[in-house]
């Protein structure tokens, strides 16, 4: 399959990485897979963009890294998407997040409005409704910080380029 569509994600600090893969550990450990996509960190998703404007992406990924401080997220609670397939971390909305975003946004036509989250399962809506309570048992708030942007293709995946937050904002 061709290559579809560019995301550019915020990454999690590494203590977050850890406890989000505690989650997923459970998960696992009660028979859970799911279909995501592997080897990524776990990340909330900014904006999407067309595979022409790679070049305009990573610039403006390069730009708000540097312009941004690494920004506090409260994974708060959990949620569905409609349909059931992806099951998710909710972040609580700050200003930070919220303009860290705004940076980010691509200008071309996005397919859903903007819905911060971090996956933790994707699978069909009768397995992840059955992962529920298992997710809830694992699942504890926390404070976690987005530290990098992350540019990449999608589908195959191919990093594109990785961006530390290192700004003052």
């Amino acid at each position: 399959m061709a290559e579809q569509f560019l995301t550019l994600m915020a990454d999690l600090d590494e203590e977050a990485q850890e406890r989000m893969s505690g989650w997923y550990h459970s998960l696992r450990e009660a028979g859970f897979t799911g279909v995501q996509t592997p080897g990524l960190p776990y990340h909330i998703s900014l904006s999407a963009f067309p595979l022409e404007q790679e070049k305009e992406a990573a610039e403006i990924a390069r730009k708000a890294a540097a312009e941004f401080a690494p920004v506090p997220v409260h994974l708060s609670h959990i949620g569905l998407f409609a349909g059931g397939k992806v099951l998710f971390a909710g972040p609580e909305k700050s200003a930070e997040m919220s303009a860290l975003q705004e940076a980010c946004r691509s200008n071309a036509p996005q397919q859903y409005p903007w819905t911060p989250h971090a996956t933790i399962l994707i699978d069909e809506p009768e397995t992840v409704h059955a992962a529920i309570p298992v997710f809830v048992k694992s699942f504890v708030p926390f404070m976690a910080r987005i530290v990098r942007l992350h540019l990449c293709a999608f589908w195959p995946t191919r990093e594109i380029g990785s961006f530390m937050l290192e700004g003052k904002r």
